[in-house]
């Protein structure tokens, strides 16, 4: 059941230099990385959002707010991403983590926590918002340290694709 309290925002702005194409549009089974993320969203969360570069162009099945920087970090998008949100807490989850589910989703959120391996994925609060925008102002581009609380999740579920090699052999259901 999905938390009305809680938004959830897909990050889409990655380079993929590494990958050699937009992670987004990379496909594990019958769905690319950009709709299992929505759709993972969708189950967690009320509402959802999805950010990155207008000028990407990657023809995803839904609107993609534009961070509105030059910068190519995650904070541009947990910055547009909580500007845009209807509600106090937002679960950013990184495009290239596909094997995040929807009750972790929902746990970050609730507890508005991070996980033990970095800060993404993870949930922030409108009220770091000040202290996530100070930050982007003077190209202090990490996100470390702004939300200290952490909850240890399946390592299974973080995961993250930076190479075609990190699919071989993966399916997911």
């Amino acid at each position: 059941m999905a938390d009305p309290r809680l938004t959830g925002v897909l990050l889409v702005g990655g380079a993929s230099r590494r990958f050699g194409s937009p992670k987004a549009l990379a496909r594990i089974g019958e769905e690319t990385f950009a709709e299992r993320g929505w759709r993972i969203l969708g189950e967690a969360c009320t509402e959802r959002i999805a950010v990155g570069k207008s000028m990407d162009a990657l023809g995803l099945p839904f609107d993609v707010v534009d961070d509105g920087t030059d910068v190519r970090a995650p904070i541009a998008g947990v910055v547009a991403g909580l500007r845009a949100a209807s509600n106090a807490v937002c679960v950013f989850v990184p495009v290239d983590c596909p094997w995040l589910s929807a009750p972790t989703v929902r746990r970050l959120g609730a507890d508005v926590a991070v996980t033990q391996t970095g800060p993404l994925p993870g949930a922030y609060a409108r009220t770091m918002l000040p202290e996530l925008e100070r930050r982007l102002a003077v190209g202090e581009l990490s996100l470390r340290g702004v939300n200290p609380t952490v909850v240890r999740v399946d390592e299974g579920e973080l995961r993250d694709v930076d190479v075609p090699g990190d699919l071989r052999g993966e399916l997911l259901d």
